[in-house]
């Protein structure tokens, strides 16, 4: 009968002893991302003046009231983006873009437009959501891009701008003032 009640006692000690070891090291840290790993970012809210989750920058053109969501999942080598606005002005064009930073309580806090190829301004590059409101100030968009975002590198925001994108020229990809934001998580 002792002989039984020392191999449970012995257990005891082995288990707790390889407990206490030290943690094994981290294997395969991730450089690049996995093929067919998604990425789901999201953010909707009602825009007010304080909150950089849903923040208005002009009150003029994001009266209160006015709210937006946006959905970009990404995921074997595509990007879809979608954006839905409600209560901004009727019958108006506005320019929408994905931000490289959060929202801030100042405009410029969201960095510039996210660029999957760096230095290319161009819908194929970065995601432009410009949209016209109907007569309630209701507007919508979407964009599909053949890449896939970084796990590491995703947008911070998406921006709200005064007037739509210009396609061309020497003001290619510029939108006019920011007037609200919201911040992807």
């Amino acid at each position: 009968m002792g002989g039984l009640m020392r191999v449970p006692a012995l257990l005891l000690i082995l288990l707790t002893a390889a407990c206490a070891a030290p943690p094994a090291p981290v294997q395969n840290a991730k450089t690049a991302p996995e093929p067919g790993e998604t990425v789901n970012l999201s953010a909707a809210g009602e825009f007010t003046g304080d909150d950089t989750a849903a923040i208005a920058y002009d009150r003029k053109l994001a009266p209160k009231g006015s709210q937006a969501s946006v959905t970009v999942e990404s995921s074997n080598g595509q990007t879809r983006t979608s954006l839905v606005a409600e209560g901004l002005l009727p019958d108006r064009r506005y320019g929408a873009h994905l931000h490289t930073k959060p929202c801030g309580s100042k405009p410029d806090d969201s960095g510039p437009h996210y660029q999957h190829h760096p230095g290319q301004i161009d819908p194929t590059s970065e995601v432009w959501l410009d949209f016209t409101t109907n007569g309630e100030g209701a507007g919508r968009a979407s964009a599909r891009h053949e890449w896939a975002l970084d796990p590491a590198k995703v947008p911070g925001s998406l921006v709200i701008h005064a007037k739509a994108t210009k396609p061309s020229g020497p003001q290619a990809g510029q939108a006019g003032d920011r007037i609200a934001c919201l911040t992807l998580k």
